[in-house]
């Protein structure tokens, strides 16, 4: 990893471990960097793995530094993607597997990439979805964390730490939807869709090891209260705090505290 790609704070909330990077390029060099590296020691004890990826401009940097990471063996990687909108064209720009399609899984040669197809039957699609998350262990989450503190699309009004399923339908909090507006994958907010399937929350806890990317000043809101708040599904990304490998990366426009020239941490907002 580069010089400039080192944190300039790093700190460990709970069971969490923060980084702090001066602007999100650094952030997506470096978690790219540390995600190649989990990739190539998992594959140097096993023969494949399985991993779960976000779709959302958080991830621009990354995704774009992952590929070019030398010495990953995509041959022995599945893809999953954690959520989709319903009532989307797959092949809809905005879709999510459209997105990741575009950025991510016809870039590099995956052993199989996986995506949900909402377009069927809402029931049997999360069965079948599910079934193929159950066939092997997650070994990797790509995650980041919307500005309601969501993960996946599991926002403070449907997510659940206890869901007994892995895949579930859900409808999207205004909240949500206007991020998507926001983020400029949608003109306008009649234009989003207000439901979608969605990976739950024990489905991503389950991945051996998270890194989540939280770049920009939109998301600085949902940082602060994912490392203050109490754990709970008001703000549903506090629960990453108690996942025994997580590392969230984050830039001096999304945490609200930079490190003053003695070392010590000062707030920004």
């Amino acid at each position: 990893m580069k010089l400039q790609d080192q944190p300039v704070l790093s700190k460990v909330v709970n069971d969490l471990e923060v980084q702090v990077y001066s602007n999100r390029q650094s952030l997506g060099a470096a978690a790219a960097s540390h995600t190649a590296a989990a990739i190539k020691k998992l594959l140097e004890e096993q023969a494949d793995l399985v991993m779960v990826f976000a779709a959302a401009p958080s991830q621009n940097e990354f995704l774009e530094t992952l590929i070019r990471e030398e010495g990953i063996e995509w041959q022995h990687i599945t893809a999953f993607h954690m959520d989709e909108y319903i009532g989307l064209p797959l092949d809809a720009p905005q879709s999510f597997s459209s997105f990741l399609t575009e950025r991510l899984f016809s870039k590099v040669p995956f052993a199989a990439v996986h995506r949900i197809d909402s377009a069927n039957d809402i029931e049997a699609e999360c069965a079948r979805y599910e079934a193929l998350l159950k066939a092997k262990p997650v070994d990797i989450v790509c995650l980041g964390i919307g500005e309601n503190g969501h993960i996946a699309f599991n926002d403070p009004s449907v997510a659940d730490f206890n869901d007994k399923v892995l895949v579930k339908p859900v409808e999207l909090d205004e909240a949500c939807r206007r991020q998507q507006v926001n983020d400029g994958c949608f003109t306008e907010l009649k234009n989003v869709p207000t439901h979608a399937l969605t990976l739950t929350i024990p489905a991503l806890t389950a991945g051996k090891h998270l890194f989540c990317m939280v770049p920009g000043p939109t998301k600085r809101e949902a940082v602060r209260r994912t490392l203050n708040d109490p754990v709970t599904t008001a703000c549903p990304a506090s629960i990453l705090r108690f996942h025994p490998s997580c590392t969230l990366y984050v830039d001096t426009d999304s945490y609200w505290e930079v490190p003053d020239e003695r070392g010590d941490e000062h707030g920004v907002g």
